[in-house]
């Protein structure tokens, strides 16, 4: 058994299409699109076969999760980039594009080696070794 996919509710659907396919290798379908509930989403598709939908559709309450602090929920989306130096490397990529990086590389007591920044749209990103 393994996770299909999961779900994310945004605001600015093509920017985080963009954010994901470009920073991540991510691989984008075609825009879908019902009018009748004038509702967007697009899956993304990576390598390992997970795969993000993100969707759009007025009217959908804002979280108070802030990206700083946290609440009761899915927390994080993690993405594992295969080793302690591409960990560094994305971190420094996402600081000088301008993204807030609030967990800087470390090792955690559970050893895995990790930062943490925010998607455009505040969501904590965990990037892994």
């Amino acid at each position: 058994m393994k996770i299909e996919h999961v779900a994310v509710w945004v605001r600015k659907l093509d920017l985080m299409r963009e954010f994901y396919v470009t920073y991540f290798g991510g691989v984008a379908n075609e825009k879908y699109r019902n009018e009748k509930k004038n509702y967007e989403s697009y899956f993304i598709a990576f390598d390992s076969g997970a795969r993000l939908e993100l969707m759009q559709m007025p009217g959908i309450t804002d979280t108070t999760n802030s990206g700083h602090e946290q609440f009761m929920g899915l927390t994080h989306l993690a993405f594992s980039v295969g080793s302690k130096a591409k960990v560094d490397e994305m971190t420094e990529l996402f600081r000088k594009a301008g993204f807030e990086v609030v967990g800087e590389p470390r090792w955690t007591g559970d050893g895995y080696y990790e930062s943490v920044i925010l998607d455009p749209e505040k969501n904590r990103i965990e990037i892994t070794a």
